[in-house]
């Protein structure tokens, strides 16, 4: 989601939204629900490989592992809807079911609810319209759909779930974290046909906070804290380290689909954590204090205005990463898009002290910009093409004979740039969609980084990337800047932008509000900020 998407900070209507008392189930905490034993899963390779795990009433339980480690496909196979290898077995609701028997009907009969990093809700329909798409639509006679009723079950369903939200509310107004809680009231939903229970459910959720700013993963991890002490079961994906080391009760690391660490919290810290998914202790990329106020000023901005944007002025100088923080809506995205020529925009915007006019992409390339958007499946990755075809995408140039451009030229430098930017593939002839998230970020930054740009806009650079992944972008990143180039970096995790920026702006309502400089650039004080303007607005 970019930060300027219609109504999805909007505030809501006086009294439609709350939270009330959730309603407790009955279990005693601590009671294991679900037992998965030695559950394997081949498709060319074995990708898991007889992982087991126990999950527990009131009882939260991370799953950590870097991109491609099995995760994702030990969820599909929890779930169902993909079948595991013979051999393993799956305990749940008091029966014990052979994993290559197991199924769908079997996950949500034992009490399994799954919440997606894809949410499922359609924007444009209201909250009990969403449950209707799941759940049936009640009817009143043959052909007619009972309204009344629908609101009435829908309205019971979020009490249950400790929300007081207007069921006739579209799911568009809701703020971010607010359609994660709606979705997952959702999942905890009674079946309209099945006789109401109490016995506790178990929730599985596979990153929810992926793409949340800062203050709505503080909510949503609230409320995840209220549904465990209710009785509830949760298993958690999530690729921030803070996060676990919050929220979570037991901890399961994957690497390359084997379980290489399990047990109660206390048993980890975020060291032994990142260890545990590198396969070695990485060396971690750690900020260092850079005065880089007397460099040459390579990027300067003055009254930039487009969208929501009102009037930016800022100097960018060479050898600095300038963190961009705010709310949803605040302009973030905006400021990337203007300054690459993505959208209309006014003011001046000079490079190395000489102005230039930017109206196009075209024109920010060939001034040298280098724009990775937030949204990297739709607008930066080839996903069918092969990887050497993804790297020389931004710099066909350099590859072009008299014949046109040589693929044979750009399959030889392949191998070079997946050393170079430590990128994992089966090979370059892969397709990109057979790789990781964080392996794809990787090409995607590769591509530009071949073009040597003198200002490197980054959108959300790490949003769904491992720990590991992450030190490794952060890594090239300053290396980039190093050699006498600068960057402006968006995101919405404070981590990212205390560890990476050497100066950190806040934009609220399209102005720049704050600027964060020195040993001021901590998480503590980046919070207060972006909070501080989330109680103005």
């Amino acid at each position: 989601m970019t930060d300027d998407a219609s109504g999805a900070g909007g505030g809501l209507p006086a009294g439609a939204a709350g939270i009330t008392d959730i309603a407790v189930r009955h279990g005693r905490p601590g009671d294991v629900v679900l037992c998965g034993e030695r559950l394997s899963k081949t498709y060319a390779t074995r990708v898991v490989h007889e992982v087991d795990l126990e999950l527990s009433t009131g009882r939260l339980h991370v799953l950590a592992g870097g991109n491609g480690s099995g995760k994702s496909t030990l969820l599909k196979m929890l779930a169902g809807v993909v079948t595991a290898d013979a051999g393993g077995t799956v305990v749940l609701g008091g029966r014990r079911i052979a994993a290559e028997s197991y199924s769908p009907r079997a996950a949500r009969a034992g009490g399994l609810r799954f919440v997606h990093q894809d949410l499922g809700l359609v924007d444009q329909l209201s909250i009990a319209e969403n449950f209707a798409l799941e759940g049936g639509y009640p009817r009143r006679l043959p052909g007619w759909i009972d309204d009344h009723r629908l609101l009435e079950r829908t309205s019971e369903d979020l009490r249950r779930a400790g929300l007081a939200f207007d069921p006739r509310l579209p799911v568009a107004a809701l703020r971010p974290s607010d359609r994660t809680l709606v979705a997952i009231a959702r999942a905890l939903r009674d079946d309209p046909d099945a006789e109401a229970s109490d016995a506790p459910l178990t929730l599985i959720l596979d990153e929810p906070t992926a793409s949340l700013p800062i203050t709505e993963v503080d909510r949503l991890l609230d409320r995840l804290d209220t549904l465990r002490a209710a009785g509830h079961g949760i298993a958690l994906v999530t690729h921030r380290l803070s996060e676990v080391m919050r929220i979570a009760d037991d901890v399961t690391v994957l690497r390359d689909g084997r379980v290489v660490g399990t047990g109660p919290l206390g048993d980890f810290d975020e060291d032994r954590i990142l260890a545990l998914i590198a396969g070695h202790v990485p060396e971690r990329l750690t900020r260092q204090e850079r005065d880089t106020t007397s460099a040459p000023v390579v990027l300067g901005v003055r009254g930039l205005t487009a969208g929501a944007l009102r009037g930016i002025d800022l100097d960018v100088h060479r050898g600095e990463i300038v963190g961009v923080a705010g709310l949803v809506g605040s302009g973030r995205t905006t400021l990337l898009r203007a300054l690459f020529g993505d959208l209309p925009a006014a003011g001046e915007v000079s490079l190395d002290g000489a102005p230039i006019r930017i109206r196009t992409a075209g024109d920010a390339v060939a001034h040298r910009f280098a724009l990775v958007p937030e949204d990297r499946t739709r607008e930066a990755a080839y996903l069918d093409a092969s990887v050497w075809e993804n790297l020389s995408a931004a710099s066909l140039a350099q590859y072009r004979t008299r014949l046109g451009v040589s693929a044979r030229r750009e399959r030889r430098a392949a191998p070079a740039l997946i050393s170079r930017f430590r990128v994992r593939t089966p090979s370059v002839e892969a397709p990109l969609a057979a790789l990781s998230g964080g392996n794809q970020q990787k090409v995607v930054l590769a591509r530009w980084l071949q073009t040597e740009p003198r200002v490197l806009l980054l959108d959300e650079p790490t949003q769904g990337v491992d720990a590991v992944a992450r030190d490794d972008i952060h890594r090239t990143v300053r290396d980039t800047v190093d050699r006498g180039a600068c960057a402006v970096v968006v995101s919405s995790d404070v981590e990212e932008l205390e560890q990476l920026c050497d100066r950190v702006i806040v934009l609220h309502g399209g102005r720049l509000v704050q600027t964060i400089t020195g040993t001021r650039v901590r998480r503590d004080i980046l919070t207060a900020a972006i909070q501080q303007e989330n109680r103005v607005a």
